[in-house]
């Protein structure tokens, strides 16, 4: 997310002065400012930035907007340098692997050796039929109010400023095998952009027509529709992350002056949720003596994991498939995670199987700050659409265990989800 700030500001500072201001050094200052921001992102959080910069500045250098030697090299190189020197000290230290510039390593790993294909593959269309409709939401932005922009003879110009660049980033990207839309998240406010300039061209003139009129209000209710769908998504998100809440489960379950505490972590616990944020410090100070020491082990090895040895010395584990912990353990709880969408008939609660979170009043502790707030504000919408709206149906989000926090046993074993 600095990142998109940056670049963000970065674009602000490469849009087109008004066809009035001719301030040669005011571009000249905004242009160099661009180039920095867009550098210096790159070189400190996401390498694929650079891929965005050199659209934006070649697209720029061809419009004589930009000059090699006043804008392009003092900027991109200060910001390089700069960039650099807050790197690669920071994260040699912390990775403890002197020198290291995390960005080309990646870039180097990803992009060069073509390693980022392991994880999937998509076809080349990818960004172009499903990212980038995804992103922009509001269906009336891509399908409606840019092509309007590039359309119309008054806007082209100041539109394909904007598009131009923005569609060789993407398309460039698109050659790459594996696709992922945070890779071009960084094109969205240029296309957001574009959009308002089509919807503006629409809004002023919805005195002028019918059909004026008529795209008005569906631009306003697409905007209303779009917001509601964002909310949402966004409670659904908080679903895909039963690692987190699985830890926290566990650190307030055994919370207490207990000692030192081992915890396994497999591998899903630790891809939905778990960073290093999550886990307990270590007893820094005498105030925290009481506290009981937390060990975290994240183990992937299969050869490992088959080992009875290897589980011996943990108290706890979280674990997607229980039968895969050797040893006597108990399950002492079990957190649930998003699967999907299913459609609740009238007489159906969505409380059982299909929930909005999860059902009010069967919460774990970990969930009273502030979800159960949301928790109770999504069933009182819920209910009122269902009484008022749909009489009784609803689209309940579906809802299956996903991580099970395991004990270790003495007694007899149980392994019921």
């Amino acid at each position: 997310m600095f990142a998109f700030g940056l670049s963000t500001l970065a674009l602000q500072n490469f849009l087109p002065l008004s066809p009035g201001v001719s301030d040669a050094k005011a571009r000249s200052k905004r242009n160099r400012l661009s180039i920095y921001l867009l550098t210096l992102a790159g070189v400190i959080f996401r390498a694929e930035l650079a891929v965005l910069l050199a659209a934006q500045v070649a697209y720029a250098f061809v419009q004589k907007r930009v000059a090699l030697t006043r804008e392009i090299l003092p900027a991109g190189l200060g910001g390089a340098l700069i960039g650099l020197l807050v790197t690669v000290p920071i994260d040699s230290y912390f990775w403890q692997s002197i020198p290291l510039w995390p960005e080309l390593v990646g870039f180097y790993y990803n992009a060069v050796q073509g390693k980022s294909s392991e994880w999937g593959t998509s076809a080349w269309h990818f960004y172009l039929a499903n990212a980038v409709p995804r992103l922009m939401m509001n269906p009336l932005t891509w399908q409606l109010c840019i092509p309007l922009a590039v359309g119309m003879k008054a806007t082209r110009k100041a539109s394909l400023d904007v598009l131009i660049p923005l569609a060789a980033f993407i398309g460039i990207y698109s050659l790459q095998p594996h696709k992922e839309w945070r890779f071009i998240v960084y094109a969205v406010p240029g296309l957001t952009a574009i959009a308002s300039i089509g919807a503006n061209w629409i809004w002023i003139r919805r005195a002028k027509s019918v059909a004026y009129r008529f795209f008005s209000l569906a631009l306003a209710a697409s905007t209303l529709g779009s917001f509601a769908a964002s909310l949402g998504m966004l409670a659904v998100s908080s679903l895909n992350y039963p690692g987190a809440e699985a830890l926290n489960r566990l650190h307030e379950l055994a919370a207490g002056p207990q000692g030192v505490i081992n915890v396994h972590l497999d591998t899903l616990s630790c891809t939905t949720g778990i960073t290093r944020f999550s886990q307990k410090l270590a007893n820094v100070s005498p105030a925290m003596a009481a506290r009981p020491l937390w060990f975290y082990d994240k183990t992937e090895d299969p050869q490992r994991l088959l080992s009875p040895a290897f589980w011996e010395r943990f108290d706890y584990a979280l674990a997607e498939k229980p039968e895969k912990v050797i040893g006597r353990w108990e399950i002492v709880d079990v957190v649930e995670g998003f699967t999907g969408f299913a459609i609740l008939k009238p007489d159906e609660d969505s409380g059982k199987g299909a929930s909005i979170l999860a059902p009010v009043g069967v919460m774990s502790p970990s969930d009273a700050s502030g979800r159960s707030t949301l928790l109770q504000l999504l069933r009182g919408f819920e209910n009122y659409v269902r009484s008022r709206i749909t009489n009784g149906w609803w689209i309940g989000i579906r809802m299956e265990p996903k991580i099970r926090i395991m004990k270790k046993q003495t007694g007899p074993i149980n392994i019921s989800p």
